[in-house]
Parts: structure tokens; sequence; C-alpha cells
């Protein structure tokens, strides 16, 4: 009988960030495993580095990601799990931690992005809610159109809710 071996899993923080006015920063973006292939919207965010915590990882890819400092980073609000493949083609297995956190606002930097990111990456913009409701462009986490007004409101779950 041959031995299958567990899939490597990536403890991964996301992060819902907001603006004053309640807009939600979000990239746009391809899979490093289809460089070619169609964009989608997401949060911000990364894979934690060895020895880091999840909370760790979403205040640093915060700064990285957008050069905002400052940042008042909240509870985990949600959970999600997804299979990913790398650019190497390895199948991942991501835990995602959804923060909420709230900034100044202002334009993004892009100044700390790595290569791959600057590569993979098309656009980051501030979403009015009600246009992200009614995008049709594909955007992820997809429970983000229903969730995200509880979430800019304040209104968080006392534990994480599991999304799709």
């Amino acid at each position: 009988m041959a031995h299958v071996a567990a899939m490597r899993e990536r403890l991964t923080a996301r992060v819902l960030l907001f603006d004053p006015a309640d807009r939600l920063l979000l990239m746009k973006g391809r899979l490093p495993s289809d460089p070619a292939g169609p964009g989608a919207w997401f949060t911000i965010g990364g894979g934690a580095e060895p020895g880091e915590s999840v909370r760790e990882a979403a205040a640093r890819e915060v700064v990285e990601e957008t050069g905002f400092a400052g940042v008042e980073l909240g509870p985990v609000i949600w959970r999600r799990t997804a299979t990913y493949r790398m650019a190497e083609g390895e199948p991942v297995l991501f835990l995602e931690h959804y923060f909420v956190a709230r900034c100044a606002g202002g334009e993004p930097c892009r100044d700390a992005w790595q290569a791959h990111e600057h590569e993979l990456v098309d656009d980051i913009r501030w979403w009015a809610l009600p246009e992200l409701i009614a995008t049709p462009e594909p955007v992820y986490p997809r429970d983000i159109r229903r969730l995200a007004p509880d979430a800019a409101a304040g209104r968080w779950p006392t534990e994480p809710l599991i999304i799709r």
C-alpha cells in the first residue's frame, strides 16, 4: 500500500482593512500557479513566517503591502481553508484568518512588495461597500460581499465565522 503524504499547510493572515469612510482595501491579482489566468479581487495579507504568529503576520503584511503605519488591528472575525497550487505546482492547504483593521486611508505604497507581487498583482484600491456588493468582478472570499458591511460596522461574531 502506497504512503500518501499529508498536504502542507500554510498559516495565513488576511486583513479586512477599512478607512474612515468604511471603504475596504482590495488587491486584484492572479494565482502564482496560473500567472496568465484571469485576475480576481482579494484582501491584503499573506503567509506567516516561521515562528511568527498569525497576528504578527497580519501586522507585517499590512505594512509591506500598503505602507500604512499606525493600523488598528482588531480580532479574527472569519476563518477559511482553501487549497491553492504554488508556482511550482505543489498543492498547499491555506489556513486563512481574517482580521478586521482600521487605518487613516490614503494611497497605498508598493515599495515593499516582493518581485512576485509586482508580477501578479495588477491593482490595489479602496472599494466603497455598495460598489463592492454590486461589482460583477470576482471577489474572494466569496462571502465577503455579504459579510463586509457587518465587519465595517463593528458587528463582529464572538467566535470567528467559517466562511467560503
